[in-house]
């Protein structure tokens, strides 16, 4: 290990093997960083927190905040990372509301600066964030998801795998896996097909999706009916199916938002 004469370690952490640790950096109580980390200086790592194996934490982060939520009342919560994520400058991470509750980020992200990721979120791997995202309470981001630049995201909104959402967005409801959003609010401008591409789906998969996207977004079609059609009008593949019940569950939801339920 090489941790920089400055910085404060509390006893109750652990850091795997070849961890740095840089100037005026502060480890707080109950926290793990995995062989091979890097942290760099003047990064605050606060209780209950996790990162993974080979992450490189930028200056300026705070990772393990408390969340800023009302409803916390100090209760013991975690902040979960995982392995070779890239944390850029001033990225803030809270630890989540609910006691034992965790906020949970995948492996391989890269979260560019000034990103906030808020309480109880959950992030896939293989994502990009883009400079000042801001991703309220409960949001869900699966794996591979892009964000551009200045993104605002609503609490409960969960952002479907290999989705795309264009900078200075305000996104208020779900985002279909696989598609293209944009806007204020953002709305589904197509199918994500540059995205499609580099994850290497075949072109009968992407013909597919492409087709569903035209019944669900191009047609005078209600979601219900278009639903009904994409099973009859094309052949099942993995994604295909995923993307349908992804379009099913938003019903079950509030405003829609899958993870918001109705409230009573």
């Amino acid at each position: 290990m090489n941790v920089h004469p400055s910085a404060v370690v509390d006893p109750s952490s652990e850091l795997g093997a070849d961890v740095e640790i840089g100037a005026y950096t502060v480890i707080g109580p109950h926290c793990t960083i995995g062989a091979g980390t890097v942290i760099g200086p003047h990064v605050v790592v606060e209780e209950y927190t996790s990162i993974g194996r080979e992450c490189q934490v930028r200056a300026g982060a705070v990772l393990g905040g408390p969340p800023q939520d009302l409803k916390f009342k100090g209760e013991r919560s975690f902040l979960r990372v995982g392995d070779r994520n890239q944390v850029r400058e001033f990225v803030t991470m809270h630890r989540a509301t609910g006691e034992e509750q965790a906020t949970v980020i995948g492996d391989d992200n890269l979260i560019m600066a000034y990103v906030h990721i808020g309480h109880n979120c959950h992030v896939g791997s293989h994502t990009m964030m883009s400079n000042n995202l801001g991703l309220s309470g409960h949001v869900t981001v699966e794996d591979g998801v892009v964000f551009g630049g200045f993104v605002g995201v609503h609490q409960f909104v969960r952002i479907g795998r290999l989705a795309m959402v264009g900078g200075y967005s305000k996104v208020v409801q779900d985002v279909p896996p696989f598609m293209l959003a944009d806007g204020r609010p953002a709305d589904v401008l197509d199918l994500n097909v540059r995205g499609l591409r580099r994850a290497g789906l075949r072109p009968g998969s992407r013909a597919a999706l492409k087709h569903a996207y035209k019944l669900l977004y191009r047609s005078n079609l209600n979601v219900s009916q278009a639903l009904e059609a994409i099973e009859e009008e094309t052949e099942p593949n993995a994604e295909l199916e995923y993307l349908v019940a992804f379009m099913q569950r938003i019903k079950g939801g509030s405003s829609g938002r899958q993870d918001d339920r109705p409230r009573q």
